[in-house]
């Protein structure tokens, strides 16, 4: 039996996502007085997306965040990290110098650090999907010497008559 035809696991993956999700934005934005940030953060939102595949399916997976999504969150990340940091620049300070980024220093700290640990939380959150899509879709009969397609496949590749590798 397949998990996706399993009706306790699909249940159970459906009352988690959203509390996996909450959990991940409360380490997002409580990193920034206790344990916790935008590395664990993306970890942990990434592991709904990842149990929810994993129970679905691949593709019912890649239909929740498809490739262009994906991408977008790896790149929206580095955006807003490195925007943080010319910001301050702009503001006549160092790159990713937060005190510039408010009126007060402490404030501007506060707004520095929550966008910055946004961005690696963004960033994350998307490497560790684009992992788990590549390593799930990983077909070995694809990439065997001699298969068709494969890397190593085709006219050079010779006929497949069993004994590959």
């Amino acid at each position: 039996m397949a998990m996706r035809d399993n009706p306790i696991l699909r249940v159970t993956a459906k009352i988690l996502f959203a509390p996996i999700i909450v959990f991940g934005l409360y380490v997002q934005f409580h990193g920034d007085y206790g344990p916790g940030g935008g590395f664990q953060a993306g970890v942990i939102i990434a592991a709904a997306f990842i149990l929810h595949a994993l129970i679905f399916g691949l593709e019912a997976g890649r239909r929740l965040v498809p490739g262009w999504a994906n991408l977008a969150m790896l790149a929206g990340g580095v955006i807003v990290y490195g925007a943080v940091g010319v910001a301050g620049m702009m503001l006549d300070g160092l790159f990713l110098d937060y005190n510039v980024l408010s009126y007060d220093a402490s404030k501007g700290q506060h707004y520095g650090i929550i966008l910055v640990e946004f961005g690696v939380g963004l960033t994350v959150t998307g490497v560790m999907l684009a992992l788990f899509h590549a390593f799930a879709g990983f077909a070995e009969a694809h990439y065997r010497p001699g298969a068709a397609g494969g890397a190593a496949g085709g006219a050079a590749g010779g006929a497949d008559d069993g004994e590959g590798v």
